[in-house]
């Protein structure tokens, strides 16, 4: 077999992943919605870090007694331990994204259930987090209302076990509904417009 009829067998071969000009066109039309993710990552990147570095000056700027700042330094290292694993995958997502080009189906489902996974695991690491604001929480609000005369005693009152069920139970339904919001407004919507153009695609 000469190069000639090589040549013909591979231009014979079918592919699945052959696109038609009318469909290129429309599958890069979910670029648009791909660079506002890419955009929002990156922004949502900036701010996690501040938001860290915010949450390690709260001793200093409470002026909190020695032994509490110590306790509070050792949940902070959990605290930052934990958000350093997420953010790392959320960087390794966003060069995923930022290396990407949709020029197949098979790019534009793979982009789609991609950005899926990524949205859950954003939802998993805000659940992650629930604990440390419901721990922050409590030890503020203790820190504050122990400057009250009598607020400590040696058995908890019925006040204050309210007041610790109330804490969780707001902490819990406060994170879930703002994760549903968060992720919708910066992710979710974008994720629905590059899904309308993977069913027009397969409508064809």
């Amino acid at each position: 077999m000469d190069f000639n009829d090589i040549q013909n067998a591979w231009n014979n071969e079918k592919t699945d992943n052959v696109v038609l000009p009318d469909n290129l066109e429309k599958i890069q039309s979910a670029n648009t919605p791909l660079d506002r993710i890419r955009r929002n990552l990156k922004n949502e990147f900036i701010y996690q870090i501040c938001s860290i570095v915010l949450v390690g000056f709260v001793p200093l700027m409470y002026d909190f007694p020695e032994k509490m700042t110590t306790l509070y330094y050792l949940l902070f290292s959990f605290y930052v331990a934990v958000c350093a694993y997420y953010l790392f995958k959320f960087y390794v997502f966003y060069k995923r994204l930022s290396s990407l080009t949709l020029k197949t189906k098979d790019n534009l489902y793979e982009t789609y259930f991609d950005i899926r996974l990524n949205m859950e695991l954003y939802k998993t690491f805000g659940f992650a987090l629930t604990p440390f604001l419901i721990l922050y929480l409590i030890s503020f609000l203790y820190f504050e209302f122990s400057k009250i005369p009598g607020f400590i005693s040696k058995e908890f009152t019925n006040y204050q076990l309210i007041a610790f069920f109330s804490i969780v139970v707001f902490s819990m339904l406060f994170m879930g509904i703002i994760l549903e919001w968060w992720v919708h407004k910066f992710y979710g919507k974008y994720a629905k417009e590059i899904r309308k153009v993977i069913d027009e695609l397969k409508e064809e």
